[in-house]
């Protein structure tokens, strides 16, 4: 069952309104009740709309994921426009795992005192601020109107830090130098700069690609970690063999996609076209592709980085992430896979 979440997932009166239907599948069974232990388990996976996330669409798409969870489990899948919609189902109990950005994955470790776990990478790069041709440099943004995602997503706090790095001051309300305006779902920002309502953003691929097609130029390309496969340390527990599962997919899905890339990228735009209702253009899938490498290597130090700049936004009291790694399973994966192991 495919649920898209858009911006009108939000709370209201603390509880998360899902527009979306729900799965026929149950609630993943408990395996501290003896007489459920081996019932099947529904996993409910989260993704983003965008090809950051390939390696869930791939996955999904090929397969994979539903080859490797076998009579164990099945799979139910929501997919989100921003990280921080994903981790408010994921911290509401809505979602058992899910692929976000680290920005969004280290909020949910701190917010719920360490019940949320990195257990692998999935991807790096694909991300870019992409502006108006007619600004070349940093200080020429001041007064622009830039949009991202939402507030708090691994692109907004991103362009916080670097404006902040500039003299640019940002502020949660869209004050400051430069008014920073959360845009969902991603192809509104995409409308709004080519219509000329905003000067620019900070989008992941294919939308920083459609904002350059657009007119639009890069100022500032963005490396390190944009993709981490999380789950909820409650899931985990009870259910230690389906996250092996999940693992061995997301091995098994990387090395599709790093072997097979033309395939992924038609398997990436068809699973996306399902949500979205429309196939991007292929080459502009391609172009999407080349800019992200597909790993499972979650990179601690980008991630630890990015938490600190978290922190100097005002977006978050903390920058500790200690103990937000767990890839026991991923490491027992990789060498069923035949490949070398990731230390943290």
């Amino acid at each position: 069952m495919r649920r898209l979440i858009s911006s009108a997932a939000v709370l209201a009166g603390g509880a998360l309104l899902l527009a979306a239907c729900s799965s026929s599948s149950s609630p993943s069974a408990s395996a501290t009740d003896g007489s459920k232990a081996s019932a099947p388990v529904t996993v409910r996976l989260g993704y983003l709309a965008n090809i950051t996330n390939a390696t869930a669409l791939v996955g999904v798409k090929e397969g994979f994921f539903t080859k490797q969870l076998g009579s164990a489990g099945s799979l139910s899948t929501s997919t989100f426009t921003s990280g921080t919609q994903e981790v408010t189902a994921l911290l509401a109990g809505q979602l058992d795992a899910a692929y976000v950005g680290p920005g969004p994955a280290a909020q949910a470790f701190q917010k719920s005192s360490g019940q949320v776990k990195i257990i692998s990478g999935a991807a790096e790069g694909g991300a870019a601020i992409v502006v108006k041709s007619s600004i070349t440099s940093a200080s020429q943004l001041k007064g622009t109107t830039l949009a991202t995602p939402s507030l708090g997503n691994t692109q907004d706090v991103a362009l916080r830090y670097w404006l902040k790095t500039n003299g640019l001051s940002t502020t949660t309300t869209g004050g400051g130098n430069v008014d920073i305006k959360p845009t969902s779902p991603n192809s509104d920002a995409v409308l709004e700069f080519k219509s000329g309502q905003i000067d620019g953003g900070d989008e992941p691929a294919p939308y920083d690609i459609e904002m350059v097609s657009d007119g639009g130029h890069v100022l500032l390309s963005q490396t390190g970690v944009t993709t981490e496969l999380v789950v909820t340390t409650s899931f985990m527990d009870a259910h230690p063999a389906v996250v092996e599962d999940l693992l061995k997919a997301q091995v098994e899905t990387t090395t599709f996609i790093n072997s097979n890339t033309s395939a992924a990228e038609t398997a990436a735009n068809s699973e996306l076209a399902a949500y979205t209702g429309k196939a991007l253009k292929s080459s502009l899938v391609a172009d999407s592709f080349k800019q992200i490498t597909f790993t499972n290597d979650p990179d601690e130090s980008s991630l630890t980085t990015q938490a600190g700049w978290t922190q100097a936004v005002g977006l978050a009291s903390s920058s500790d992430v200690s103990g937000i790694f767990d890839l026991s399973s991923l490491n027992e994966a990789l060498t069923a896979a035949g490949e070398a192991q990731i230390s943290s």
